[in-house]
């Protein structure tokens, strides 16, 4: 969160022509904190329909089970490249700005 709020207090830097940079830096902080939420939503759902799934036919468990990881494992690996995306945005910004 400190990372979130340390981008959106930078909405004052601009480079030599007075081009604002600001939306940027915050689209990359806001873009990162959003692929964090979503991921989070999407697993917390993953699971709860597991847990239903298995409630109602607990002879399958073990195939829900092995669907569930493997799905939030997709889920958090497509979070992470969208976290890693906007930190490489945040730097070819920050590069626009001592360029």
């Amino acid at each position: 969160m400190d990372f979130i709020m340390g981008l959106i207090q930078l909405a004052v830097i601009t480079d030599a022509q007075g081009v604002a940079v600001s939306w940027g830096m915050a689209g990359a902080g806001i873009g990162a904190g959003l692929a964090g939420i979503g991921a989070a939503i999407g697993i917390g759902r993953i699971g709860g329909s597991a847990c239903e799934s298995i409630a109602r036919q607990p002879e399958a468990s073990g195939d829900i089970r092995g669907a569930m990881i493997l799905t939030a494992a997709f889920v958090e690996g497509a979070c992470l490249f969208a976290i890693v995306l906007c930190f490489l945005m945040q730097g070819n910004i920050l590069d626009f700005v001592k360029a």
